[in-house]
């Protein structure tokens, strides 16, 4: 069965190459991972495409979530979702296919990006059936080069949202007041680190 698998993770090196080392690790083929930056500039959200056993794919998403990096990890394969993926692909043209070319192009509400006269580079958006119908058209005329961005995806009704930082308040003293100490200046600092990484992880 086909599993769609979204994360949210924090944002640096060497993340996505512990997540996709785990799932490998357990015998799965990624068919496809698309990763960005989130609202939040420390976190990253990641969709990842794999076909499997579902109890296998339970396991796979208990072991990613024990990583330390990743925030949240979750199976919207059973959602009600909106996916889409963008395709960039060249294809052969001259000038007595451009125009069965360009029916197809706009059958499928495609757009030409570029044009040279030994072919044309189409951008389309959409499903992964979208693409594929669309893709298995214009095979006759000879498909130069394809280049996928992968499934992206996203749950019409839940919210995959990473929790909330806990921000340090700055405290505002008028003359007359007596600052606190240094020491407990320290303390409060400290407690406040350890907060932000309970609640982070």
């Amino acid at each position: 069965m086909k599993h769609i698998i979204s994360a949210l993770v924090e944002n640096h090196s060497g993340v996505l190459a512990r997540v996709s080392g785990l799932i490998s690790g357990r015998g799965f083929n990624i068919d496809s991972l698309a990763v960005g930056e989130t609202q939040d500039p420390d976190v990253s959200r990641m969709t990842i495409v794999t076909t499997g056993d579902d109890r296998v794919v339970e396991q796979i998403i208990k072991q990613l979530g024990k990583l330390i990096d990743v925030i949240k990890v979750v199976d919207i394969s059973e959602d009600e979702i909106i996916d889409r993926e963008l395709v960039l692909a060249k294809i052969s043209a001259n000038p007595a296919t451009r125009n069965d070319i360009m029916q197809i192009v706009n059958t499928f509400r495609a757009k030409v990006v570029d044009v040279n006269p030994k072919s044309l580079t189409i951008e389309v958006t959409g499903s992964e059936s979208k693409v594929d119908a669309m893709l298995e058209l214009l095979l006759p005329f000879g498909i130069l080069e394809v280049v996928r961005t992968g499934l992206v995806a996203i749950s019409r009704r839940a919210e995959l949202a990473a929790p909330e930082k806990i921000t340090a308040k700055t405290t505002r003293f008028s003359a007359g007041d007596e600052k606190p100490k240094a020491g407990k200046e320290k303390k409060k600092a400290a407690a406040g680190k350890k907060a932000i990484g309970d609640d982070w992880y």
